[in-house]
């Protein structure tokens, strides 16, 4: 197994201001714009933006939630290993918001799928789009495509994404691809 860095810690921080940036453009104040991170590992990328529009642009009204979408997923019932849930977390209205999904690898597009229909258990939201750090762009199984992108990789089959966050995996915020050997 070989690993090669994608994003390093300095390349992580630009593209997450890029990103924040992105969103203010878009949704200014983000009175009638919530986030959702989708879990688990959507979580600490929709916590880093929210961070970076509270502290670094002043954007007060920033509000974020987190949405398990564990059995909402097609393939939830193909696994023999247990199934662990993780907490869904959306303490505001979605009817009539503006929601972006937060998730840091975009893959097949399944899990983003799932969030679609998750989602319409809080209310129909008046748009949803999707923010992911990493797309690999040739995987897709579902027509699904990011509206804000930190970078795209062309990853095959037998290498997998790996995004490490400080004070969650690591020391330090770094995207690598792994190779797996066939």
């Amino acid at each position: 197994m070989s690993s090669k860095i994608l994003l390093t810690s300095k390349e992580v921080d630009i593209i997450l201001h890029r990103l924040a940036c992105q969103l203010i453009e878009k949704h200014n104040d983000f009175s009638n714009t919530v986030l959702i991170g989708i879990q688990p590992r959507g979580k600490f990328l929709a916590e880093r933006i929210a961070s970076i529009l509270k502290n670094n642009y002043g954007i007060a009204a920033v509000e974020l939630g987190f949405l398990d979408i564990t059995f909402f997923r097609d393939d939830f019932r193909r696994s023999d290993k247990p199934l662990e849930a993780n907490k869904t977390q959306i303490d505001f209205l979605v009817e009539d918001k503006n929601v972006i999904f937060i998730d840091d690898v975009l893959y097949t597009g399944r899990s983003i799928r799932a969030a679609l229909t998750a989602i319409q258990s809080f209310g129909r939201p008046q748009e949803i789009e999707l923010l992911v750090l990493i797309d690999r762009r040739f995987s897709r199984h579902l027509p699904i495509q990011p509206d804000y992108l930190g970078r795209q990789v062309d990853a095959f089959n037998n290498e997998k994404v790996k995004v490490q966050w400080k004070d969650v995996d690591a020391a330090i915020d770094e995207v690598y691809l792994i190779s797996n050997p066939s």
